[in-house]
């Protein structure tokens, strides 16, 4: 058994944020449903595709849920969607959107059929207006320290990492007030706007204090780590690869591995520096590079990874997506995090567990994506207990989309 076996939770929900909050709570076991309009959202088509034209994405981001797919344009859609989500059991209640709270999605509705319901609202800013992780990172610094430290424009990264981050936030809130109810049977409201995730994480890691309190923000250093020494260096065959020391002990690594420590030493003694700290080694970081750059350039990529890992140095080779799949051990079917899996629509592709290993509990396989409205027979007759002629009524009314479960 699943060490979240059990848990039903229901979303409502597009983009990132929310489906991959569920998307993680469903691969530690929870049971999650998808309430979907009949012709699919505003992510069902979403790129990347696949060759068949299924959006990877969209299957991506859903892998272990259930597929519902209503009307929710009919008020006896609403009245559906309503029940699924305040279905009566202890392990039920448990809902998450991050789209408008109006209409059937208001909390106050949903709490008066359902008192102790838990509701995760994800909204872009906290006054409740629009905002997408690409709005928000653009507005908390990120990309104007990002790139050489010679350019002008800012520089975006292509993973949003924002929607990740409090797609992670939300799923530790469930969890957080699931125990709530437990001890004292309340349910609550809990909104979470992306930019709020976005200005903590950037307050956390120190960057606005930064400011405040030394006057100037962080600029642009490239491919260097900030405040110790870290750097991509090329190899002989035209590979790159980036090397981190922000230990004494990966230090000690790197210097082992190039064979630089005299050179570090003499380099030491004439400059006062100490680069067993960090400061000094950022400092310094040019001389390192200099000391370090003919030693990776006189190596493949095979035999910088043969020395550096005889060492333990901690680096790690740039790769495309291509790379990645191709050749490293991380990311294949040995690595114990992915399997085969047949994507309904899709095919077979590698498909990742979760990453989280319980020593309790037996992880849960990775399952696909569902087909739109695939349990749409299946969630009405075993969450709110309707009959086989009652289902067939929605469905030929279109209340409901097409039921893939043979009914008994």
């Amino acid at each position: 058994m699943s060490i979240l076996s059990g848990m039903q939770i229901t979303e409502h929900a597009a983009f990132i944020a929310a489906p991959f909050a569920t998307m993680s709570l469903a691969k530690l076991g929870a049971t999650v449903i998808r309430i979907d309009p009949i012709e699919g959202g505003i992510d069902y088509h979403r790129w990347p595709l696949g060759p068949g034209g299924h959006s990877l994405y969209w299957a991506g981001l859903n892998k272990g849920k259930k597929s519902v797919a209503i009307d929710l344009r009919k008020p006896e859609g609403r009245e559906l969607a309503q029940a699924i989500v305040t279905a009566p059991g202890d392990d039920r209640g448990l809902f998450v959107s991050n789209l408008p709270a109006t209409g059937w999605l208001d909390q106050d509705a949903l709490r008066k059929r359902r008192g102790d319901l838990i509701m995760i609202s994800i909204v872009g800013n906290r006054d409740g207006s629009t905002a997408l992780d690409y709005t928000v990172n653009c507005a908390v610094g990120f990309p104007d320290a990002t790139g050489p430290a010679d350019a002008t424009l800012p520089v975006n990264h292509v993973l949003p990492a924002w929607d990740f981050i409090c797609g992670q936030t939300a799923a530790t809130a469930f969890l957080a007030a699931d125990r709530h109810r437990r001890k004292t049977g309340q349910g609550q409201l809990i909104r979470i706007a992306l930019s709020d995730v976005a200005c903590a994480i950037v307050a956390d890691m120190g960057l606005t204090a930064e400011v405040e309190l030394g006057g100037h923000g962080r600029a642009r250093y490239g491919n260097d780590i900030y405040g110790a020494f870290g750097r991509d260096f090329a190899t002989s065959d035209g590979r790159r690869l980036m090397v981190a020391a922000v230990s004494i002990g990966q230090w000690k690594a790197l210097c082992r591995a190039t064979s630089i420590g005299d050179a570090i030493a003499a380099y030491e003694r004439d400059n006062g520096r100490d680069l067993s700290r960090d400061g000094d080694r950022f400092a310094a970081r040019d001389t390192i590079a200099h000391l370090l750059e003919p030693w990776f350039a006189a190596r493949t990529l095979a035999q910088a990874r043969t020395l550096l890992d005889a060492a333990r140095v901690c680096w790690g080779p740039y790769q495309t997506f291509e790379q990645l799949v191709a050749e490293d051990p991380r990311c294949s079917r040995a690595s114990g995090l992915f399997s085969d899996v047949d994507h309904p629509g899709i095919g077979v592709a590698l498909t990742p567990a979760s990453p989280i290993d319980c020593s309790a509990c037996p992880p849960t396989p990775p399952l696909p994506g569902p087909l739109l409205g695939q349990h749409t027979g299946e969630v009405l007759q075993d969450v709110l207990g309707l009959s086989t002629a009652a289902i067939a009524d929605l469905h030929d009314r279109e209340v409901v989309g097409p039921v893939s479960r043979r009914m008994g």
